[in-house]
């Protein structure tokens, strides 16, 4: 059988596992880790209303019913294109075909302050230390005498106006209004502000300009302080510093302005284009070698003079394509060009509220909420998945409650000290 090697486990490999699965190949699996997270709703994460585990599943339990498909848990070090092989750190696996859907990371421009000093979201660890931070923040405040520092602390800044930066500011804002106000008994909502940064005129710039509006007008209502036409310059452990001048003090940066494909492309030997990305024939192939695909976040490629997003449904259609272009190369069959199928975008906008653009037709509001949840919760991978994460949506609906409230020893280097509150505790209590 002719040997296959997809890359990556995120939404696009498993897509073309599943495509390739019972077709005569036998296809190799390849993740550094031995789960599949289902990324939008890693903001929930990070913000204490669901488990890290509820919203991943182990990937052997996804892929166990796919004859001729195995797993490899392993970090991918190399790609030698000329002899047809992947190095990974557990040895070197020869391919036919090679999918390539490592996905992406977070891009800060080159600016390394933002990367020291700033949180990400793409991953299961980042969203863990993210709650831990925020959480942490709040438990230093309570004993922080100085007004400055501590309204430092209380103040969230989160860059990028698509659909995670909003996301996210909503359910810092929510989180603050309907839980934490009740587990600090001496905070007010009002001292606790959440500044959502966008460098362009308009949040989410991928929707209809009405949806944008009530998206502004939604998070106004909410309390969170979006500012437009505004970038970030540079960022310490205290502060973060604005083009043309302006400094926030701040304890908190979250950066979620931009997406980058993972340094494994270097490892094609091709000039990158921008964003890190690789750029692809229309049936997804590479110029120069038919044999090896790129989808996903890795991979550029324009439809009607713009180049596609890096977000989940095109990684999933790029998939199904490059795994029948697979299929029809390897029985000597003419390949098939990309196209991609824009079904909608979605996003919410805290409690009850979210926008929608599905099929030419625009939702808001608390409809639009509904959609949003059954369409995510539909899309959990698992059973158990799915109960549990219905569980948790409708107690925290209900009861204002937001019961994953847990500081771990998961938490970034740098990270805010919570030495100084320990220290007025034991003073106090001697």
């Amino acid at each position: 059988m002719q040997k296959v090697i997809i890359i990556g486990a995120g939404f696009a490999g498993l897509r073309a596992a599943k495509t390739l699965a019972g077709k005569n190949l036998d296809v190799l699996l390849i993740d550094q880790q031995n789960y599949h997270c289902f990324q939008p709703l890693l903001y929930q994460v990070a913000t204490a209303g669901l488990e890290p585990e509820q919203i991943a599943y182990p990937v052997r339990g996804i892929m166990h019913n796919w004859p001729g498909v195995r797993f490899l848990m392993a970090r991918v070090e190399h790609i030698d294109r000329s002899a047809k092989q992947v190095q990974t750190t557990m040895g070197s696996f020869s391919y036919d075909y090679l999918i390539v859907a490592a996905g992406g990371q977070t891009n800060y421009f080159g600016n390394r302050e933002l990367e020291q000093y700033s949180f990400g979201l793409k991953t299961l660890n980042d969203a863990e230390q993210l709650r831990n931070h925020l959480l942490s923040t709040f438990e230093r405040a309570a004993y922080e005498s100085d007004p400055k520092v501590r309204q430092a602390l209380h103040t969230f800044v989160v860059v990028g106006g698509g659909p995670t930066g909003v996301e996210l500011a909503g359910a810092i804002r929510e989180l603050v209004k309907h839980v934490l106000v009740r587990d600090f008994p001496q905070l007010e909502n009002r001292q606790v502000q959440v500044i959502l940064l966008e460098a362009t005129d308009k949040v989410l710039g991928m929707f209809p300009k009405r949806l944008q509006q009530k998206t502004l007008r939604r998070l106004e209502q909410m309390g969170v302080d979006v500012r437009l036409n505004t970038a970030v310059e540079g960022a310490s452990a205290d502060q973060v510093q604005l083009k043309g001048g302006e400094v926030i003090p701040t304890h908190t940066l979250i950066w979620a302005a931009g997406v980058q494909g993972v340094s494994l492309a270097q490892s094609l030997e091709l000039a990158l284009v921008r964003g890190n990305r690789v750029q692809v024939q229309p049936d997804l192939s590479l110029a120069d070698d038919p044999v090896v695909y790129i989808v996903g976040d890795l991979a550029y490629i324009e439809q009607a003079g713009k180049a596609l997003p890096q977000v989940a449904p095109v990684a999933i259609q790029q998939a199904v394509t490059a795994a029948k272009n697979i299929l029809q190369h390897s029985t000597g069959q003419a390949t098939s060009n990309f196209v991609y199928r824009d079904r909608g975008s979605m996003a919410t906008i805290g409690r009850n509220a979210a926008v929608a653009y599905i099929f030419g037709l625009q939702f808001w509001g608390f409809p639009a909420w509904v959609v949003w949840l059954f369409i995510h919760l539909m899309s959990l991978v698992g059973f158990r998945n799915r109960v549990v994460v219905l569980i948790n949506w409708a107690y925290n609906y209900f009861f204002y409650d937001q019961a994953i409230r847990l500081i771990t020893a998961n938490r970034k280097p740098g990270d805010v000290d919570l030495a100084p509150a320990l220290e007025h505790i034991q003073a106090t209590t001697k």
